[in-house]
């Protein structure tokens, strides 16, 4: 007796397409800390917002996410106070 064999084709339209893109990170706009200094720790491109994004850490151990402008580096440190006007500092 004969078998009869059914093959299913499916049709295959792209390979190693997947994964998608990163989701948006999340910035801290209040910046509620208040006479803490903090030191960069990376610069990054955001092309979600297409702007660059730095990530900070404290001295007491927390770590933010902010937008960055093109004065501060890797190393630096910042200061979020509210008397002093400097390189790096952001006002409330």
């Amino acid at each position: 007796m004969d078998s009869i064999v059914v093959v299913k084709v499916r049709n295959l339209t792209a390979r190693h397409r997947g994964g998608g893109h990163n989701s948006i990170r999340k910035i801290d706009f209040r910046r509620n800390e208040k006479d803490i200094s903090g030191r960069i720790v990376t610069i990054e491109y955001d092309p979600n917002r297409n702007a660059y994004i730095c990530l900070i850490h404290y001295g007491d151990g927390g770590e933010e996410i902010y937008f960055t402008s093109q004065g501060p580096i890797i190393g630096d440190t910042l200061f979020l106070v509210q008397k002093f006007l400097f390189k790096g500092n952001a006002l409330p």
